[in-house]
């Protein structure tokens, strides 16, 4: 996924609304109907919510009926895990390297 397909994922996911979407549709797929029930907005603003999720490449859709289903795109979200994966696997790898050098300066102080 290229960088400004990722960043538009990931500014999709800073509004709150959008966020119980997700987590909404992480548990089952659901129409906007099924979606809006229970949440604080109104129906013609989840379906705002979910073509901005759509755009973002996080959701996908089916033509059920007269209804749509959405889904998570497990591209859009796999493509999120794999970038968040980088960064904690080099923040990881530094913080391997700074231990170490920590451990490193202790075991030279305490051999002086």
């Amino acid at each position: 996924m290229a960088y400004d397909n990722l960043a538009r994922s990931f500014a999709a996911l800073g509004d709150p609304n959008r966020q119980r979407i997700v987590a909404r549709l992480a548990e089952a797929p659901a129409s906007v109907q099924q979606l809006a029930d229970g949440m604080p907005i109104s129906r013609p603003a989840v379906s705002q919510h979910l073509k901005a999720l759509k755009d973002a490449g996080l959701v996908e859709d089916q033509a059920v009926g007269t209804r749509r289903i959405y889904r998570l795109d497990p591209r859009g979200i796999g493509a999120m895990r794999d970038a968040l994966d980088a960064h904690w696997k080099a923040a990881l790898t530094d913080f391997q390297r700074f231990a170490d050098r920590m451990a490193d300066e202790k075991e030279r102080k305490d051999r002086e």
